[in-house]
């Protein structure tokens, strides 16, 4: 089936998801094998790590961007467990600062949800300037909203958890990246990552461009939005110049920030079991969040068109609403993508952790070995 060589391992029944995981990077385009990675738990137990591709291990490291907005909703659920955040609370009850320019009734909850209409900038952000949430928080907090706050929702790829990074900071006297360190990550022994220690860089491998031809390009840029408009600014396209992604999480000041939008590094163990830490515990420590939380969390809120990605929203309170995008999955699965191609998601009553990274872009940002990994994980996990 494949040219390349798949290392790791899967449990008994799992046979399968082996065999789609070869075809996926047996369909990679391009010289070479840049790679990926699959790791998922089923009911807190690992059972699949697989990797292949040139440079990779299961232990390698790379940039997850959006996939971190998991990790940072993780925080904010855990501070809202405590009693620390309140999710109706206007922004502004934490960081007076953020009232200006009619944003004075816009709630943690809008922001999480995508309702702000808080996505970007006029004039754009340098990729210096999103490297870090405390700069961006800044320019935000004197921004009038693209849209009616709560009359709608939009994407806002690399900006929207600067603001809750700041309530959080705000709230509590620390970043949320702190809180992930101690409360999460180091805890349960991820490999993910907000703010990547220097002393492990030797560990990371750098995403790299999509690739398609003449054909496929134009056909692509002939339909991409303007960087003026609702979708440019959502994506940090309309400063000058507009923001490479693939650039992105290569800079080192960006890995060693980790800001809470799209900076966070990490591999397909990490992100997997993370998930499996939140909902069901590992190696028998108890479960990161009660079922009243999770419930909360897990909670469609935002459906229906979103004004900068169109169809391709679908949120609950900070996760993507993974039971809408995959439909196999139960309707309050939950979970985070990235647009260098990682997937990660958790569906409660399957007990399905799942964590994928690539190191390639698609050209067009579009990944349909997601659909088939899922399934064939979901089909391994329940017996279906």
């Amino acid at each position: 089936m494949s040219d390349i060589d798949v290392h790791g391992t899967v449990t008994g029944g799992f046979e399968a998801v082996r065999e789609e995981f070869a075809a996926a990077v047996a369909g990679e385009r391009g010289p070479g094998r840049a790679g990926a990675q699959l790791a998922v738990y089923v009911h807190g137990r690992q059972v699949v790590d697989l990797w292949a591709g040139d440079e990779v291990t299961g232990g390698t490291l790379t940039g997850v961007y959006s996939a971190t907005k998991g990790a940072a909703t993780l925080v904010v659920a855990l501070l809202v467990q405590d009693g620390a955040l309140e999710l109706d609370r206007p922004v502004a009850h934490y960081w007076p600062e953020f009232a200006a320019k009619g944003k004075d009734r816009i709630t943690v909850r809008d922001v999480l949800t995508h309702r702000s209409g808080v996505i970007g900038v006029d004039g754009g952000l340098t990729a210096d300037e999103l490297a870090d949430d405390r700069v961006i928080a800044r320019r935000l907090a004197g921004q009038r909203p693209y849209w009616r706050p709560g009359s709608a929702y939009g994407y806002g790829g690399f900006v929207t958890f600067a603001v809750v990074n700041e309530v959080v900071r705000r709230a509590t006297g620390r970043p949320l990246r702190e809180h992930f360190e101690e409360r999460v990550r180091a805890p349960h022994g991820l490999d993910l990552y907000l703010g990547l220690p220097e002393a492990l860089e030797d560990r990371f491998r750098e995403v790299l461009p999509g690739l398609a031809s003449p054909e496929e390009l134009a056909a692509f840029w002939a339909n991409v939005p303007g960087p003026h408009s609702i979708t440019g600014i959502g994506y940090g396209l309309n400063s000058t110049p507009p923001l490479d992604q693939v650039a992105f999480l290569n800079t080192r000041r960006v890995r060693a920030l980790g800001q809470s939008s799209a900076g966070g590094v990490g591999s397909a163990r990490g992100l997997a079991r993370m998930y499996a830490a939140a909902v069901w515990g590992v190696d028998g420590a108890a479960p990161l969040l009660t079922p009243d939380t999770l419930g909360e969390f897990a909670m469609l809120h935002s459906t229906g068109g979103d004004l900068v990605t169109g169809e391709a929203g679908q949120y609950a309170l900070g996760f993507q609403a993974k039971g809408l995008r995959y439909p196999f999955l139960s309707a309050n699965s939950f979970g985070h993508n990235g647009s260098a191609g990682a997937e990660s998601f958790a569906d409660p009553r399957a007990g399905i952790a799942f964590g994928y990274t690539r190191r390639r872009f698609s050209f067009d940002w579009s990944y349909p070995e997601h659909d088939r990994l899922a399934a064939a994980v979901h089909r391994a996990a329940t017996g279906a």
